[in-house]
């Protein structure tokens, strides 16, 4: 099972929306097959572990390990588990059960009943781990939302200097924005706020790491971002969320408008609509506003905070996540990344 998790993270860049799966066939105590599921509408892990056994003959005599329940329904693909009953593998392992609705224990009903031994509950924790997106979007009916922010060594995400100047003062270095451009490529969504598009006028891309960029969205409420910002290219598709859209700036930008109905809702309208649109990852990276404003709705899932090597003395205050969130951090580049996990004690997710 160890071996199928780290197959399935090869798709972390590739299989969204559908979820990180690894599988591993093992004859007589050894390793004869292995596959993940790479790029969603392609093949599924099962289907190419099983493609790369030489000796097909074999498999009636093998166990499939896999971390999540084959799929028992007809999507892009045909289902997995009617695969492993025509192969004849007799027995089959499963890390946890698939949330999604189509799935949900029918996948391994249907082995069941074709008279295939299956054992579930295997490192089930690391399986629902790796997969925390995919299951976050099927039960909660949201994205998974991933917060970011690089903040100076006391505490401030921008000095006072930005007020009055359009000159930007950057915290991360050349190696650190790298993870940042690594972390974008593994969301299907990036979010950020009015003044971030307009005084920092970033890219919001994957230009620094490998991967297809992610919606941009913006938060305008009121129309004023120009259409000149870099937000508005056609290097990806971007997402404005207002009171009313700007239609002169659409005619020179190519953007969709969601329409939202007013401040306190706002959030919660940006992650329904993201949802029905089938995005399960979101990347907030601010501003300081914006963000707190997440971490306020407590519609977070997961913190990344960079702290630089320089202070500022005064200037934009970073958010603050309680310390009981911390789940680890480390270094890169020469800078302190604390990664936080939010956890409801309500919750057994």
């Amino acid at each position: 099972m160890e071996r199928c998790l780290q197959l399935a993270l090869n798709g972390s860049e590739g299989a969204a929306p559908n979820p990180l799966v690894g599988a591993v066939i093992v004859h007589d105590g050894r390793i004869i097959g292995e596959g993940f599921h790479a790029q969603c509408g392609q093949a599924h892990a099962e289907v190419n572990a099983i493609a790369s056994v030489n000796r097909k003959e074999l498999l009636k005599d093998s166990t499939l390990y896999v971390n999540l329940e084959p799929c028992a329904h007809y999507g892009r693909t045909p289902p997995c588990a009617k695969l492993i009953i025509e192969t004849g593998i007799p027995k089959v392992v499963v890390g946890m059960v698939d949330p999604f609705s189509e799935v949900d224990g029918a996948g391994i009903r249907m082995l069941r009943d074709a008279g295939i031994q299956v054992k579930t509950g295997v490192m089930e924790e690391q399986c629902r781990w790796i997969n925390r997106r995919f299951i976050t979007f099927h039960t909660k009916k949201r994205p998974y939302v991933t917060l970011k922010w690089a903040q100076s060594a006391d505490g401030f995400m921008a000095p006072d200097l930005l007020t009055n100047s359009r000159d930007a003062i950057y915290i991360s270095n050349d190696i650190s924005v790298i993870r940042a451009h690594h972390l974008r490529a593994t969301h299907q969504a990036i979010l950020v706020g009015r003044r971030t598009a307009d005084v920092d006028n970033p890219t919001l891309t994957t230009r620094l790491w490998y991967g297809q960029n992610p919606l941009r969205v913006v938060i305008d409420p009121e129309g004023k971002l120009l259409a000149h910002l870099n937000i508005f290219n056609r290097e990806a598709k971007t997402l404005v969320a207002g009171f009313f859209d700007q239609y002169r700036r659409g005619e020179r930008a190519q953007y969709d408008f969601l329409p939202i109905s007013d401040y306190e809702t706002a959030l919660q309208e940006i992650l329904d609509y993201l949802y029905h649109e089938g995005i399960q990852s979101l990347l907030v990276e601010g501003g300081a506003e914006v963000l707190n404003n997440f971490l306020y709705e407590e519609l977070w899932d997961e913190a990344f905070v960079e702290v630089g090597d320089r202070s500022f003395g005064s200037g934009v205050d970073a958010p603050h996540i309680e310390e009981s969130f911390l789940a680890d951090h480390d270094t890169f580049g020469g800078h302190r990344f604390n990664h936080y996990i939010y956890f409801d004690e309500d919750d057994n997710g």
